[in-house]
């Protein structure tokens, strides 16, 4: 053990990355259906490794908290601002429910177990289940007028507590989601959710899974049936999902227009959805082994939507929006919101900052993209330049003190990051031209920085943990399972009972106030498909950026009641 410890004090870097993977590897595991996750298993981790009194350097837990509130707020600026509209913001009670319900909560549990400020706010972190609010609140602790001894035991408790009712609260909101409510609503859930999908435009609802049979296709046809037709007529009675890509006419190409007429014996490539394509035996001719030359590389985009008119519009809207002939030979193939896949149904909303993906031809692209947002270049990751300049303006931000009273308030480090990423997450939904920040890259920045904070928390934590469980023992599970149980029922009876919302939607957006990703991924298992993501996406996006800002709150609540 005197060796472990005297490592780990020479070199820093290693303490790290031994929680980082061992946290990482319990997180992983799963107890019935639920797994802790990396941070909440790095967190346990680098509490017992702190309790031999190892710690990082306090610069290296700003910064990885820096990168990771100013890349969650620069993920989720464009959701965000994408979400105050009228059809969107109804979803915004849950949020408002989440947000006093568990200051409540912690007001009451603060009173009556004589909590202190920093173990109030793990508690209220940890029964959310969103640990962003464990760095605003240990950043509001670390500007109180306290001695830094008071205030390093303080901010240990944060963890301490945060781990505790973290853990209690997933259980909680993972087994009220995807079992409890359920059955309280005597409703098969997975037969709602079927009924939802076909409203919104039917489909298979099988999820997680490749087709055997792809949806998109190419297929060669011999003219026959057609001969006299034009390729305008061709397509107008195929569908709008199919497109005429190709026309070999004796061994030679034929350039397209709408008004090429066909002749018997031409060769036509025709691409698009399977069920459309399918008739063309019957309207052009047979089907036959594609020639020489009739071969056809498919372009695939990744586009950020950012048009005004296709915001709060659902996808069969935008069809009859856009002109047939601006969407000729390009064909959706997913959508993504802050890294959630959506169905891709004719009812399905979409808004800006949503990422669609396509597929066609790279001039159908070319002449498509332009008109509906900007494409991401996979090669190129992160633009440093941008992000930098949001990073320093967050925490000069930060640094501004408003006197209310005798109570200097303050965003703190992590109140300002997270605006200026909100606000340069928007500008570059409308100036794609600069602040690149590819999405797989803001994942792991996102991901890595929130660990090694939360891992310098668990470590300076060590010491204290023992201390505060021997004082608070269950008591303190208990608190965090009220805080994560009294909001949930709240706005479960809102969506069921006021709201009229569909199960899987009011399912999703109970998921969605507490930032739950094991919660929705249980519900989606339950429910055979992706509907419930409708409604958490948008209640994610708003209590995203709602909940870190609780952390100061809590901190002065907590201060006035003790």
């Amino acid at each position: 053990m005197e060796w472990i410890k005297h490592l780990f004090k020479e070199s820093p870097e290693i303490q790290l990355f031994v929680c980082l993977a061992l946290g990482f590897a319990i997180g992983r595991v799963k107890l019935w259906k639920i797994s802790l996750g990396g941070v909440a298993g790095t967190l346990i981790v680098a509490i017992f490794v702190g309790t031999i009194g190892v710690a990082l350097d306090s610069q290296v837990k700003n910064i990885a908290f820096a990168l990771f509130i100013f890349t969650l707020g620069y993920m989720s600026g464009p959701s965000f601002f994408a979400s105050l509209n009228r059809n969107s913001l109804r979803y915004a009670v849950f949020t408002v429910i989440e947000a006093v319900a568990v200051l409540a909560v912690t007001a009451v549990a603060t009173v009556t177990m004589n909590l202190d400020q920093g173990t109030a706010s793990g508690l209220m972190a940890g029964g959310a289940t969103e640990s962003a609010v464990v760095g605003t609140a240990t950043d509001a602790i670390g500007k109180l007028n306290l001695p830094a001894k008071e205030i390093s035991t303080l901010q240990a408790n944060v963890g301490t507590a945060y781990s505790i009712s973290y853990i209690v609260g997933l259980i909680t909101i993972v087994l009220m989601t995807s079992q409890i409510f359920p059955s309280l609503m005597r409703i098969d859930i997975r037969e709602e959710a079927e009924k939802l999908w076909a409203k919104l435009g039917g489909g298979s609802t099988d999820e997680g899974s490749a087709p055997a049979l792809p949806e998109l296709v190419g297929r060669a046809h011999m003219v026959t049936h057609a001969d006299g037709s034009t390729v305008g007529r061709i397509e107008q009675s195929m569908g709008e999902d199919v497109t005429v890509e190709r026309l070999r006419r004796g061994g030679e190409e034929v350039d397209l227009t709408p008004d090429t007429v066909l002749v018997l014996g031409d060769i036509l490539l025709l691409v698009g959805r399977r069920e459309s394509v399918l008739p063309g035996d019957k309207r052009i001719g047979p089907e036959v082994s594609p020639t020489t030359g009739m071969d056809l590389d498919l372009d695939t985009a990744d586009v950020v939507l950012t048009a005004k008119e296709g915001s709060g519009k659902t996808i069969g809207e935008l069809r009859t929006m856009i002109p047939v002939e601006q969407r000729h030979g390009v064909f959706l193939t997913g959508i993504t919101r802050m890294d959630h896949a959506l169905p891709i149904r004719s009812g399905t909303v979409v808004n800006n900052g949503d990422t669609i993906h396509l597929s066609g031809t790279k001039r159908d692209l070319a002449s498509f993209v332009p008109k509906v947002g900007f494409r991401i270049d996979p090669g190129v990751k992160a633009d440093l330049v941008f992000i930098s300049i949001g990073i320093v303006l967050g925490m000069l931000i930060g640094k501004i003190t408003i006197n209310l009273g005798s109570v200097p308030l303050s965003l703190g480090t992590g109140g300002g990051c997270l605006l200026t990423g909100l606000v340069f997450g928007w500008l570059r939904a409308r100036n794609p031209k600069y602040g690149q920040y590819h999405p797989a890259a803001a994942q792991v920045v996102k991901d890595l920085g929130l660990a090694t904070f939360i891992c310098a928390v668990g470590l300076s934590s060590g010491p204290q943990a023992v201390t505060l469980i021997k004082q608070y023992g269950v008591s303190l599970a208990v608190a965090g399972l009220l805080v994560t149980l009294i909001p949930a029922c709240i706005s479960m009876f809102v969506a069921w009972k006021v709201m009229k919302l569909p199960a899987p939607l009011a399912l999703g957006a109970v998921c969605g106030q507490q930032c739950s990703t094991p919660a929705i991924t249980a519900v989606q298992t339950a429910a055979g498909n992706t509907t419930p993501l409708m409604a958490y996406t948008i209640v994610y996006a708003l209590s995203n950026v709602v909940l870190p800002l609780l952390g100061p709150v809590v901190v002065a609540m907590t201060g006035a009641l003790v």
